[in-house]
């Protein structure tokens, strides 16, 4: 009997990229409200960035690997427009109100392709 290699379950990718990107906004925002000062660690912003991006694509590969019709496939599909603002974001400045919009752009590509992980649709 040939035994099938089992393809990884993509959900734990996308709650991975969703944490990511929910930790980094939360740093952001307790900046710009000067409730955090990371003037001696400002690099902790950019490890998040570019943890939320690692992972994003990631989980969107994986998700894309699993198969036309499955709940990874779809989430991969929504999770993929999250790259636009994702990608802009370095080359729009930081210290301007178009930073925090754009990063926020990302929030609902994000936040859907997590919950279509999750879908029930595709698992046995």
């Amino acid at each position: 009997m040939v035994h099938r290699r089992e393809r990884a379950n993509a959900a734990p990718l996308f709650a991975a990229a969703a944490t990511a990107y929910a930790v980094n906004c939360a740093l952001g925002a307790s900046v710009a409200a000067r409730l955090i000062d990371t003037s001696r660690f400002r690099w902790l912003h950019h490890a998040l960035y570019i943890a939320t991006c690692a992972t994003s694509a990631v989980a969107v590969a994986t998700g894309w690997s699993r198969g036309p019709r499955t709940a990874g496939r779809r989430a991969a599909v929504v999770l993929l427009p999250a790259a636009a603002p994702l990608a802009a974001i370095p080359y729009l400045g930081t210290h301007s109100r178009r930073h925090p919009l754009v990063a926020l752009a990302a929030a609902p590509f994000i936040v859907a392709g997590l919950v279509l992980s999750r879908s029930t649709a595709d698992r046995k």
